[in-house]
């Protein structure tokens, strides 16, 4: 029997695409190998990136069968979403845009829409025309399915690259045996706030500090989430059994908190850091002593 009739056995173009695809697997899953998006990924050996692109061909032969061309979510994708997810993310981290990304992704169609149509060579026009339009429909929703993948993963990585930065902004520093400070500078957000919760309470089980120093002289402005969240600050790190101070607060601050209602009568303050850290160290009952000047240490 010609390929081409074997093809239609299923006797739909869609048909014929899965089963072209399965009969076709081996050849096509080689050819793909040599294409930078498999390429560039899997490059343990290139048996690996053969074996991922049988996988996606399985995919895509399944998600025909199921005459569902045009479903990003169709069952036969999920197999492979993780594959497909990785291949995204590598070219994301490799500095790729979209844009390329989708022309590393478009070069896996002509190797299969060429091997279709020599499989067609002898079928009538009307039934090549179906068949390499719906192979290309399939592929075309297979580009979409990695770029929503890369796209995920692109916004995952911002995200860790976004916590990484404010757990750096956000330092804590050991002053003295049992205090510790955080000198905040810039925009306090909530995000930002409740890092500087957790980075804070880690700080104070490590460190077995007596007393915590928040320092937001550096801080243009709050709102009333922050606010909120300064409070909760001080809160938990009472209840991990450390006094928190907070020291520097500019008067549009005050006046902010002060228009916003908020109680800050159990909240020990003090002008400036240096303030806060003598009142942590007398607490502690270290004395501070300036330094005799030169006239009076010659008497």
């Amino acid at each position: 029997m010609p390929e081409h009739e074997a093809a239609g056995t299923d006797g739909s173009p869609t048909g014929q695409v899965a089963e072209f695809l399965r009969r076709r697997r081996e050849q096509i899953a080689q050819r793909w190998a040599d294409e930078s998006v498999f390429r560039a990924v899997f490059t343990v050996s290139r048996d690996e990136a053969v074996e991922a692109a049988r996988h996606v061909l399985d995919a895509l032969a399944d998600v025909a069968a199921a005459d569902r061309m045009h479903d990003t979510d169709a069952a036969g994708f999920t197999v492979v979403r993780e594959q497909l997810s990785r291949m995204g993310a590598s070219r994301s981290r490799a500095g790729f845009t979209t844009a390329q990304v989708s022309t590393e992704v478009d070069a896996l169609r002509p190797p299969a829409v060429n091997l279709l149509l020599t499989d067609l060579a002898d079928a009538p026009a009307e039934q090549v025309r179906e068949c390499v339009t719906a192979l290309t429909v399939l592929m075309g929703t297979l580009r979409l399915v990695v770029l929503d993948t890369s796209l995920s993963e692109g916004h995952a990585l911002i995200e860790r690259q976004q916590l990484q930065l404010l757990e750096v902004a956000t330092p804590v520093i050991r002053l003295w045996d049992g205090i510790v400070a955080v000198p905040l500078i810039g925009t306090l957000d909530s995000a930002r706030s409740q890092v500087v919760m957790e980075t804070l309470l880690e700080a104070i089980v490590e460190q077995h500090a007596r007393f915590a120093i928040l320092d937001i002289t550096g801080v243009p402005t709050v709102d009333s989430l922050v606010a909120q969240h300064l409070m909760k600050t001080v809160a938990a790190a009472r209840l991990m059994g450390a006094e928190c101070v907070v020291s520097g607060i500019r008067p549009a601050i005050a006046q902010t908190i002060v228009h916003l209602g908020l109680d800050l009568g159990t909240v020990i303050t003090r002008s400036s850091l240096a303030d806060a850290l003598r009142y942590a160290l007398h607490e502690l009952g270290a004395g501070i002593v300036n330094a005799p000047t030169d006239g009076a240490g010659s008497r």
